[in-house]
């Protein structure tokens, strides 16, 4: 059986291009909650640890304060019953001191206090230190605190005529430290409660706008590009509503465009595709004689080159994030890149009744770029500006340099008298297919990648390129490049 040869498709049928299917990624499944990793436990356990530390150092100061305090009033107390006691005895006659000592000594043990008595240097019993009693028999007065018979106790002493005396002694005991620690539990208690409802209200305060702001994240993430955050205050939590929002205004605005860049790629694949199948069923129906196979070939061959371009522009873009895009910078003279450029322009543009014009200065102007790229930036502004310029409207390559010391670089520029820019398109004229998306069918356009990728290449070659109004009328680029080596940008 005869091979029937590749098959056609029918006359009349466009081609198609396939276009990926865009949608949101399935979400990981998230973590399971555990009650401590939440905001509310991790609130309400910092605001009674608060609390607990508030309440402690609290005591830590105020305790010592009081104990301190009690003692000193016990010792006042102690030293105002010693020196009462010293005038009893020191009024009374000698006969009647033991019996007025006698009766002293049991009313003050029923207080809890012990009372020494020496006569002519002698104590009547032990337990008081030998530097005490020797104070006394020195006729000085003794107050402040000792070691009584192996405890530590509150001590005054005074002194008698003759070599006599009475000491006052009361064992000092934890008392108003159990008192004063024991009267902690209830603000210990209060203030945890306290911090437990404080860190609680705080927490689902806190809590809510963050889950609000994590439920639209989730639906941003699902493709939902209508949500919107309530804004609310902390100001913290304000500036997170405000920046989810405006990252949901950002997608819808990227998205929307990548729709119609897409878009705009496919029918701009679909034209060069659709004449040369055309052409190709023709050549192989017959229809076309051997006299027009020529220039049918020249047809194909520039729609082919059309679409080599087009598919090379798409290449470009992509591969120009790329870390290893390749640049090749090495110091060069724009004078004479403007006149290379030139030769071949001004030829082009005369054909179709255009005049070019260049202007340079006879002396170089030193620049640091790779000239290949540079000359393909320049290629791509003065294609653009050929397609939209009428007939006797001009366009200018200009070079200067950018300041007036030879380290400031140069600057490139391409003018034109067409149509020009709005303002508004100057706010988007280097974003891939906005202005063919604004412009198609309105006045000639290109891919719409053109003027991305030019920016794109003068940025990762250290310069910077800018759009304006040109004084011809139309529109103006102008690039300025650095005069020495530079830090290769890693995106465009």
């Amino acid at each position: 059986m005869a091979d029937p040869g590749p098959q056609r498709p029918a006359r009349g049928h466009e081609p198609t291009v396939a276009l990926p299917v865009l949608g949101p990624r399935p979400a990981p499944a998230p973590p399971r909650r555990r009650f401590t990793g939440t905001l509310t436990a991790r609130a309400v356990l910092v605001t009674c640890a608060v609390a607990l530390v508030s309440v402690l150092v609290t005591a830590l100061v105020a305790v010592p304060l009081a104990v301190r305090g009690a003692e000193r009033r016990d010792q006042e107390a102690l030293a105002a019953q010693a020196r009462l006691a010293a005038d009893v005895l020191r009024v009374r006659p000698l006969r009647q001191r033991d019996a007025a000592g006698d009766r002293l000594v049991r009313q003050l043990r029923q207080q809890e206090i012990e009372v020494y008595v020496l006569r002519a240097g002698t104590v009547d019993r032990p337990g008081l230190p030998r530097q005490v009693v020797n104070r006394i028999s020195a006729g000085k007065d003794v107050s402040g605190r000792r070691l009584v018979d192996g405890r530590r106790a509150l001590i005054e002493g005074r002194a008698l005529p003759g070599g006599d005396g009475l000491v006052l002694t009361r064992a000092t005991t934890s008392g108003p430290w159990r008192g004063v620690l024991g009267s902690l539990w209830l603000p210990l208690l209060a203030g945890l409660a306290a911090g437990a409802a404080a860190g609680l209200f705080l927490a689902r305060r806190l809590a809510r706008p963050i889950r609000h702001a994590a439920d639209a994240a989730a639906r941003l993430r699902a493709g939902d590009r209508a949500v919107r955050v309530p804004v609310e205050p902390p100001d913290e939590v304000a500036d997170l509503a405000y920046a989810l929002n405006g990252l949901a205004a950002a997608l819808a605005t990227s998205e929307g465009r990548q729709r119609e860049f897409l878009l705009s790629v496919s029918h701009e694949l679909r034209t060069p595709l659709t004449a040369i199948r055309g052409w190709a069923e023709a050549l192989a129906d017959g229809v076309i004689g051997a006299d027009e196979a020529p220039g049918t070939g020249r047809t194909m061959l520039a729609e082919a080159e059309h679409l080599d371009r087009l598919v090379s522009d798409l290449l470009a873009l992509a591969r120009l994030e790329a870390a290893d895009f390749p640049l090749e910078p090495v110091p060069v003279d724009l004078t004479r890149l403007a006149v290379d450029a030139e030769r071949t322009w001004s030829d082009r543009c005369a054909a179709l009744g255009v005049p070019f014009r260049l202007e340079a200065p006879e002396t170089p102007v030193p620049a640091y770029t790779d000239p290949g790229r540079i000359r393909q930036v320049l290629d791509g502004l003065l294609e653009n500006a050929l397609r939209v310029v009428p007939p006797g409207a001009p366009v200018v390559l200009a070079v200067r340099p950018a300041g007036a010391e030879p380290a400031a670089g140069g600057v490139v520029e391409v003018r034109d008298g067409g149509p020009g820019f709005t303002d508004d398109d100057l706010a988007v004229v280097f974003e891939r297919g906005a202005l063919h998306q604004r412009y198609r069918g309105v006045r000639k356009v290109g891919s719409g990648l053109g003027l991305a990728l030019a920016a794109g290449l003068v940025r990762r070659l250290g310069g910077e390129i800018v759009a304006g109004h040109a004084a011809e009328g139309g529109a103006a680029f102008t690039v300025r490049l650095p005069a020495h080596p530079y830090l290769t940008r890693t995106s465009a």
